[in-house]
């Protein structure tokens, strides 16, 4: 396993920040986001017992579980007996049939996640890469596990243990995909994941002018590239930083009546 130092810190920053969705999965991406919204009530149960935050539960439940409540997080099997594939023999406390917090917390805390303190945008990667393995990294291919869906990652996939084959793509939403989404949306909030706040503010104040330069268009545009949108700098609020505005807001730009 990588040692969690300055220079993974450093990629994993890198990546978030420059990763572009692909946009004609957004519906996709959006339906799943519902998903684990809807199971809210039950991560943050999770959460106050672990101090792990709700939405890192429930992506990792939507990755191993697709946001069933009636399968163990361990690995998916039925809450109706504990687990029969590996890790086999859990929850090792209780009976069966288990409440699907208490399963939760067991597999969470068989991964020492409660005792993880850094759940900054890296921190939080790292993570999530290590719940599934880093497998990849000799490879040198960015895991599916956590990019698939983003310009991150193209193809490149275990589809088995052990098994790699270096065509196959991954037709499941990467955990980073769904964090990035939910820091665009503002669903989540972690580390510096907050500027999508002053973007919002900021955007608000910036009026649809593709022939004139604006100061504060300017600065929305060096902003919103922070995000991983890619404009020019010249200041004026044209197509496409209105474009690179409702990606990130949810709307247009003022004065743009698409």
């Amino acid at each position: 396993m990588p040692s969690f130092n300055s220079e993974l810190r450093d990629e994993y920053q890198q990546l978030f920040d420059s990763c572009l969705i692909n946009s004609a999965k957004f519906d996709d991406i959006d339906s799943c986001l519902n998903r684990i919204l809807a199971g809210k009530p039950q991560y943050e149960l999770v959460s106050s017992r672990t101090n792990i935050p709700w939405y890192f539960i429930g992506i990792i439940h939507n990755m191993e579980c697709s946001c069933s409540f009636t399968t163990h997080l361990h690995n998916g099997d039925p809450l109706t007996k504990r687990t029969t594939h590996v890790p086999k023999g859990l929850p090792k406390n209780g009976n069966p049939p288990f409440a699907w917090a208490d399963s939760a917390e067991d597999a969470l805390r068989l991964k020492s996640l409660d005792t993880w303190s850094d759940w900054t945008v890296p921190g939080v990667l790292f993570q999530m890469e290590r719940y599934n393995g880093f497998g990849y990294r000799p490879r040198g291919i960015h895991s599916p596990y956590l990019w698939s869906f983003s310009n991150h990652y193209t193809k490149g996939k275990f589809t088995a243990d052990g098994l790699f084959d270096s065509t196959a793509v991954s037709k499941q939403i990467g955990a980073a995909v769904l964090l990035r989404r939910m820091s665009e949306k503002q669903i989540a909030i972690a580390g510096d994941i907050d500027i999508i706040t002053q973007i919002k503010k900021l955007g608000e104040q910036v009026v649809f002018d593709p022939d004139n330069f604006h100061a504060n268009a300017e600065q929305l545009q060096e902003m919103l590239n922070k995000v991983g949108q890619h404009l020019r700098l010249d200041g004026k609020a044209g197509k496409n930083t209105s474009d690179a505005y409702q990606r990130v807001s949810g709307k247009f730009l003022q004065g743009d009546n698409r």
